[in-house]
């Protein structure tokens, strides 16, 4: 194993922020950029993250580069002697990570890395044109192979089965055989590893760059029955038409067709998919709303967990319930009536084991349990603004979702079978529902009450309960119709509502 410095494979492109790091590190601190940011800058892709090892505590090193950038410090480890910078750049937030090296030397940190290709290291101070890499990381990026780096890589953190699959997909690296059985080995030891890791490092891998891919890699090497046993089998649950695969193979669609969709609408725009026809439909449809549906997607959850993530786990769980609601009626048809309920009951508790917060779980559920509703309005008479209103009273903000899963879904279930004259039509209905929540709010979708509950009761002699609240809903309902727009035809609504009542 050789730890003199080597030329790399290509050229080290090493951007501003990493020279401003090292030039903040203190003399003679014999600190080294490891791991993922040498990768990267041998692979000319851009940086968010920097880790630095160092015979030493790292805290006093993160600190002082938080001070010298104007960022600020976190102790993450302080008996391991771990600390975290957190710097802003140009418009950006990077991560610079100072550890203790994990073992006595440079080359034992190195080998208790995961992979080859992320034990590199480069000295802070000196020539950082040259690499270290004693385990042969350059080759297998040069051969694009993921190999682990040790035979107890794998088995001394199963979690890294997870990461083996991201640096997989995003690097387009194959992971070597003995890497595999390691992974597939070690996978059934997710359960007994801290949940909190577990999720950080599926969500990454949903939020990989073709988490389709990346989900179906995952279960190839049995690593997602740990994590959401309630998938296991949807392969084998056959559908009818219009579907056009099993469950499983649907779902995986589901994701891809959403995570594209994404792309194009989303804040960092990807035009690239709208060169397909289905795509490009959606793109016309929603132009005038780009700004509206880009700051939608812009949210960011707990500990900076991204939207888009969470809408990709709602495409993953949104046909869980499809197992067990699965019927054939006397003529042959498949059906799976309720199973958005059931959907919504795994979700739940997916939410809960992967200890999202609190607003998570509930966006996550009310997207899987209600996201038959755009098939359903799309199926029936032209949009009313009764149904429209309906549907956005149920699912609130939760509703932008729903219609651009929907969508997905929409594409996943007629595969090579679409028909370009119906999508335009279930594009339509998406496009209504969509304007009716972002151009035309106050009217279509919160109407401003006409009417209280107090004037209720004094003018109809009402009693305060439950028969206030239906008839003020209604009124909404009928305010969102354009049946009612001043006080006194919401009285001579009322006053009909409750004639009508009387007699039945």
């Amino acid at each position: 194993m050789r730890l003199d410095p080597q030329p790399p494979i290509r050229p080290l492109i090493w951007p501003p922020v990493v020279e401003a790091v090292c030039a903040a590190v203190p003399p003679g601190a014999g600190a080294y950029l490891v791991g993922g940011v040498v990768r990267d800058a041998i692979l000319h892709r851009p940086i968010h993250d920097i880790d630095l090892a160092t015979p030493g505590d790292g805290g006093p090193i993160a600190r002082r580069i938080a001070d010298a950038l104007g960022g600020d410090y976190y102790p993450l480890d302080a008996e391991r002697g771990v600390g975290r910078a957190l710097i802003p750049w140009e418009g950006d937030q990077i991560i610079v990570d100072v550890a203790r090296f994990r073992g006595p030397d440079l080359l034992a940190d190195l080998r208790l890395r995961d992979f080859t290709v992320n034990a590199l290291a480069v000295p802070v101070s000196g020539d950082r044109s040259r690499v270290i890499d004693p385990l042969g990381g350059m080759a297998d990026l040069g051969r694009k192979v993921l190999r682990r780096c040790g035979a107890q890589s794998i088995a001394s953190d199963p979690v890294r089965g997870l990461r083996a699959v991201r640096a997989s997909v995003d690097y387009g690296l194959r992971i070597e055989r003995a890497t595999q059985a390691d992974v597939r080995a070690h996978a059934a030891r997710l359960v007994d590893t801290s949940p909190e890791r577990v999720r950080d490092e599926f969500l990454q891998l949903l939020g990989s760059a073709r988490p389709g891919a990346a989900l179906a890699a995952a279960a190839r090497l049995e690593l997602l029955s740990p994590i959401l046993p309630e998938l296991s089998g949807l392969d084998a649950v056959e559908q009818g038409p219009p579907h056009q695969y099993d469950v499983w193979k649907h779902t995986l669609l589901t994701v891809e067709r959403l995570d594209a969709l994404l792309r194009i609408v989303g804040p960092q725009r990807d035009l690239r998919d709208a060169a397909n026809i289905a795509y490009g439909a959606v793109v016309i449809a929603v132009a005038h709303l780009r700004p509206q549906l880009a700051e939608h997607l812009s949210v960011t959850w707990a500990n900076g967990r991204s939207h888009r993530t969470l809408l990709l786990l709602a495409a993953l769980l949104h046909d869980a319930g499809k197992a067990q609601t699965r019927e054939v009626d006397s003529d042959g048809r498949v059906h799976f009536y309720g199973h958005e309920t059931i959907s919504r009951s795994v979700a739940l508790s997916v939410g809960e084991r992967l200890r999202l917060s609190r607003d998570e779980i509930g966006r996550l559920a009310k997207i899987v349990g209600h996201h038959m509703r755009p098939h359903w309005l799309a199926d029936g008479p032209q949009l009313s603004a009764r149904a429209a209103y309906r549907f956005w009273r149920d699912t609130g903000a939760a509703g932008v979702d729903i219609c651009l899963l929907g969508l997905a879904d929409y594409l996943a279930t007629v595969g090579p079978a679409l028909d370009h004259d119906d999508w335009l039509a279930y594009v339509e209905t998406q496009q209504q529902l969509l304007n009716r929540y972002f151009l035309d709010y106050d009217n279509s979708v919160a109407p401003a009450p006409l009417l209280t509950g107090h004037t209720l009761i004094r003018k109809f002699g009402l009693e305060p309960g439950p028969e206030i609240g239906a008839i003020l809903e209604g009124l909404r309902e009928a305010q969102a119709a354009g049946e009612v727009s001043t006080q006194d035809e919401a009285l001579g609504w009322v006053r009909r509502f409750l004639e009508r009542a009387s007699r039945n």
